[in-house]
């Protein structure tokens, strides 16, 4: 199944894509690269920014927005660090494709030279190859501790740079196998920095295990389906595929299916059904704060699991914590970037708000879609008065692929990202380079830098 792998990622012709595929990976750049400015003021990536080297090489590729040159594994590394520290990335595949893919693609796409539809293709072949993998595997990776996007998300970049710097298929299937002792990352991390550390370490570990492998680094041709190999190891429910007589590589295209979840908030994916349903209940009653009794969330375990902090008192924390999410709802009817920092966490009214939650959960999940949450959640509100409020069964979340954005509101986000470290006229030159991402001529030429 590895050199299965290898070979799809080596030799799948570039018109064998679905242009589906394509529009959708453009989506998820469009995004990520937005995301990643943003996040790139932030503590978490300046501190493993001062801590690389400067490089001036032909291997060089830059920080992003800062320009600083890098080497490219460490361009991978910060970027990618930066792209997840907001969690305000794309999700998909019970985890976050682009916050891996991308910081990885552009950095060694910088250093090739590579044109916007190689970025297009390789993008592509890293999803297929994670979707792949998840599929393989009939539990959830949370389930066990392991944090999918660092896990998986390794392989997948591996297996995006192997595309693009155009490796044979032995050698692609190598840069497979070496990934696949390079995953890592738990849940219990989440809402501290060492949570957006993960992206960065699969995209610079996916940079990474292509370019051994390109300079005839070895690792075993069957590191994935081996009885004491990757899928077996990270297994939840010891019932991974290990074999298949037919691949499906390059047969089945899941991209087109299940796409990408882009976030209209930029708190853990497991609380934004219920801020859609929060707001609808606040905008349709104006509900004011001092208004409520109690709310109560109805949410999935799955979703619990992550959202571990009950009373956040940071902004980091905040992003994993059902009742923060609740409370910015209710408050100012809104949950955005100015609502996760610090002073607005420990505000009194937040704070007290926050003690009004309480949610249950189902073990029930979605067999539907590919996030592994319930099959909906609920808010109810109840109001000092004694009314009850009781909101709609929320399925998908707003920005879902199947409550999907459209090219202006994409736009919205992309600049309101953009514009905390690029000027107006900058921003909107890059967005309009990266929706025409197929007619680039070179990674090179995007107006990516300050």
């Amino acid at each position: 199944m590895t050199a299965q792998a290898g070979e799809f990622i080596a030799a799948t012709p570039s018109e064998a894509i679905p242009a589906m595929a394509h529009a959708v990976a453009r989506q998820g750049i469009i995004d990520c690269v937005g995301v990643l400015i943003a996040g790139a003021q932030e503590p978490g990536p300046g501190i493993v920014a001062r801590l690389v080297q400067d490089h001036s090489g032909p291997d060089a590729a830059p920080l992003i927005p800062s320009g600083r040159r890098v080497s490219a594994l460490d361009a991978a590394l910060v970027n990618g660090t930066a792209a997840h520290v907001l969690d305000y990335d794309d999700v998909g595949l019970n985890a976050h494709p682009s916050t891996v893919l991308v910081p990885a693609l552009l950095a060694q796409g910088w250093s090739l030279g590579s044109t916007g539809r190689e970025l297009l293709d390789a993008y592509v072949i890293g999803y297929e190859v994670w979707a792949w993998l998840s599929a393989l595997e009939p539990g959830a990776l949370h389930d066990r501790g392991f944090h999918p996007t660092a896990v998986t998300g390794t392989l997948a970049a591996a297996a995006a740079c192997a595309r693009l710097k155009r490796l044979a298929p032995r050698e692609a299937t190598m840069a497979l196998a070496i990934s696949t002792s390079l995953a890592s990352g738990t849940v219990a991390n989440f809402g501290s920095m060492t949570k957006s550390f993960h992206a960065g370490r699969a995209a610079q570990n996916g940079v990474l295990s292509a370019r051994l492998a390109a300079e005839g680094f070895t690792a075993t041709i069957d590191a994935l389906e081996h009885r004491s190999g990757w899928l077996n190891a990270h297994s939840p429910t010891g019932r991974a595929v290990l074999k298949q007589d037919e691949p499906e590589l390059g047969r089945i295209w899941r991209l087109p299916q299940t796409g990408l979840h882009l976030k209209r908030y930029p708190v853990c994916y497991g609380t934004h059904r219920a801020i859609d349903g929060a707001l609808d209940l606040v905008a349709r009653h104006a509900i004011r704060p001092e208004e409520v009794a109690s709310v109560h969330v109805h949410t999935g375990e799955m979703q619990m699991l992550m959202l571990r902090n009950m009373r956040p008192q940071t902004g980091l924390e905040a992003k994993f914590s059902m009742p923060f999410a609740m409370a910015a709802a209710l408050i100012v009817r809104r949950v955005g970037l100015d609502e996760l920092k610090d002073v607005f966490v420990t505000r009194v009214d937040v704070q007290d708000l926050m003690t009004k939650v309480r949610c249950s959960t189902t073990p029930l999940r979605d067999p539907t879609w590919d996030v592994d949450y319930a099959p909906f959640d609920q808010v109810t509100i109840t109001l000092n008065s004694g009314q009850v409020l009781e909101g709609a069964k929320v399925t998908r979340p707003r920005g879902s692929w199947q409550q999907p954005m459209n090219r202006d509101e994409l736009r919205t986000k992309f600049m309101d990202c953009a514009q905390r470290q690029l000027s107006e006229a900058q921003a909107s030159r890059l967005f309009d380079q990266l929706w025409g991402l197929e007619s680039l001529g070179c990674t090179r030429e995007l107006a990516l830098l300050t």
